[in-house]
């Protein structure tokens, strides 16, 4: 039977999946609705599309690397209670593996690459396990890294992976040195790494802020600019990894620490599960009410 635009039109209403998704469902039921539903139900993919406008700003990071690569990603959830389950953390771990093995360009790339080389894109992986768990899952963000065989990754995971930290270190092999400036990353939240990542207009933005802030405390202008120098250094302690008191030893710098190791950092990404996304603030007993009620 031959599948139409109208045909293809009514199974989305239905379900909620995608143009493409229908088409397919339809064709391999010779165009049974009924049968295309329950097959895309089966897939998972109806499922899905009804959880498409849920917020999921809970979830986990996993750092994965193999030989010179390494991944960091983050993928959520709607709720910490799934966060834990062990089928999310496998699903994690997994997605992990396929973005350091196929390094896509972006997350867009990577939801329509095969999934272990297999027919299923990892968006249909990701809607068959969202299927099984019963919440929006969504891969939110990656990043691949690499290194030189005289470097060293530091990973670590705060929280079972509320935080996940990445870390690159030049001129060094020594990895628990990598991992103890990851540990530092997850816990300090520095911006940047060095003074010359920070850009000029923010450095002035900055030094007029705390000019002003000098004026208006009244102090005399012929000592102003001396206290912003100073301020500012605190300022570039707050946002620059190098310039921060080592969370081991607050004695030393995070640059003299690692100098001192023979090493230097290269690189960080730090990632904290649901940064910068709306959390959902439902009230838990009202959302149990709300399910019994169904």
């Amino acid at each position: 039977m031959a599948v139409t635009a109208a045909m293809v039109k009514e199974l989305r209403e239905k379900t909620g999946a995608g143009m493409m998704d229908c088409k397919k469902a339809l064709t391999e039921t010779d165009g049974d609705m009924e049968k295309a539903i329950d097959l895309l139900r089966e897939k998972g993919i109806a499922k899905a599309a009804k959880k498409a406008d849920r917020i999921a700003a809970e979830g986990l990071t996993f750092v994965k690397a193999e030989g010179n690569k390494a991944a960091i990603v983050e993928v959520n959830s709607e709720t910490d209670f799934v966060a834990k389950n062990d089928n999310f953390k496998n699903l994690v771990a997994e997605l992990a593996e396929h973005v350091l093995s196929q390094n896509p360009a972006s997350v867009e790339e990577a939801l329509t690459q095969p999934f272990k080389g297999a027919g299923d894109s990892v968006q249909e992986f990701i809607n068959t396990q969202i299927a099984k768990i019963g919440e929006k899952i969504s891969l939110r963000r990656f990043e691949v890294v690499e290194k030189t065989d005289a470097d060293a990754f530091g990973a670590y995971l705060h929280m079972g992976g509320r935080i996940g930290v990445l870390t690159v270190l030049e001129g060094t092999t020594d990895e628990e040195l990598a991992k103890d400036i990851a540990m530092h990353v997850a816990a300090i939240n520095p911006t940047y790494v060095s003074r010359d990542e920070v850009s000029q207009e923010e450095v002035s933005r900055e030094r007029e802020v705390l000019k002003q802030q000098a004026l208006n405390e009244g102090k005399p202008e012929n000592i102003v600019e001396k206290m912003v120098e100073g301020r500012l250094s605190k300022y570039f302690e707050q946002v620059c990894l190098l310039d921060q008191p080592f969370v081991k030893d607050g004695d030393q710098k995070v640059s003299k620490f690692v100098q001192n190791k023979g090493g230097s950092v290269k690189s960080f990404v730090r990632y904290e599960v649901g940064e910068g996304m709306e959390k959902r603030e439902d009230n838990f007993a009202e959302e149990v009410m709300s399910q019994v009620k169904k």
